[in-house]
């Protein structure tokens, strides 16, 4: 096909202290490593633009959503975020959101489409959670049925961790299937019940792990048919990883993503990937594993 269209922003990076779990510069040093990979000419590269306000109030609390805008968030809201909340955090919330949405629009024109950033699925209709802000894979689900764009959606989330705010948001809305496999013993230590939930025992090895997934796969496929999937490739599944519990091997995690990819290729399904979750403090490391999604979309497609 022709190029791979990544969306992106300059505005993503944020700041946070040198200790801390998240890292800030994450989303700027995966681009660079794009940039300077092998398979660069394969991609296409584009800025996200700013979200619809009006379109956030149909996956968010309109109370919520206006103490983000004026960075008049309650103490508990941001002790749940877990980020310092400043106009950097507040801006790149917003245009992340339009990044997965612009997304999963290129994907239905190309067949695929990746974000360089995404998969804030801990964020709740009421309030953030876990580094979350905002949910951006409900948020694009929600308004891509709205708007009669398509009719169903998968998101398929495979971060190491459950997308209970992914799940809080769209149980019970017309055309949206939510599937997850996560490590059943880790956060979010209350799970949520979604259209699937598959959990995974700790220290689960590449093998286990992928035969798992096919399965899963085709359970989905008998229950749904999507007109789109929103793929959460999340790489805290990675053995080394700072939050994860699970023992995946970087060879594991890309075949992982062309299993996905190709799975829903061979059925003319459209995809469109976040990069999820993924936590060293060295942003090189963490920038090499999420670049494995976009890897994955130059050899499939």
């Amino acid at each position: 096909m022709s190029q791979i269209p990544v969306i992106y922003n300059t505005a993503y990076d944020i700041s946070v202290p040198p200790t801390h779990r998240f890292n800030g510069t994450k989303f700027s040093r995966l681009i660079h490593e794009l940039e300077q990979s092998a398979f660069s000419s394969d991609l296409e590269f584009t800025h996200s633009s700013t979200v619809r306000y009006r379109d956030i109030l149909r996956a968010h609390e309109s109370e919520y959503v206006k103490r983000v805008a004026t960075g008049a968030l309650l103490r508990d809201e941001i002790r749940q975020i877990n980020l310092p909340i400043n106009q950097q955090l507040i801006r790149r919330s917003f245009l992340a959101l339009n990044g997965t949405y612009q997304t999963a629009l290129r994907a239905l024109e190309a067949g695929i489409a990746c974000h360089a950033a995404g998969g804030t699925h801990h964020a709740r209709y009421s309030g953030g959670s876990g580094f979350c802000v905002f949910n951006d894979l409900a948020f694009t689900a929600v308004n891509l049925i709205e708007h009669g764009i398509v009719n169903n959606v998968l998101i398929l989330d495979l971060d190491v961790h459950q997308g209970d705010g992914t799940i809080d948001i769209c149980n019970g809305r017309r055309g949206i299937y939510t599937c997850s496999l996560h490590c059943e013993d880790n956060f979010p230590f209350e799970k949520r019940q979604g259209s699937r939930d598959v959990p995974l025992r700790s220290h689960l090895e590449d093998a286990a792990y992928l035969e798992q997934l096919h399965r899963t796969l085709n359970d989905v496929s008998g229950e749904f048919t999507p007109d789109l999937v929103l793929y959460d490739a999340g790489v805290d599944v990675f053995e080394g990883d700072q939050l994860g519990n699970l023992d995946i091997t970087l060879d594991g995690i890309f075949e992982r993503d062309c299993s996905v990819l190709e799975y829903f290729k061979t059925r003319c399904i459209p995809v469109a990937t976040v990069i999820g979750g993924g936590y060293s403090q060295v942003d090189v490391e963490i920038a090499k594993r999420h670049l494995l999604i976009f890897r994955a979309a130059t050899v499939v497609y």
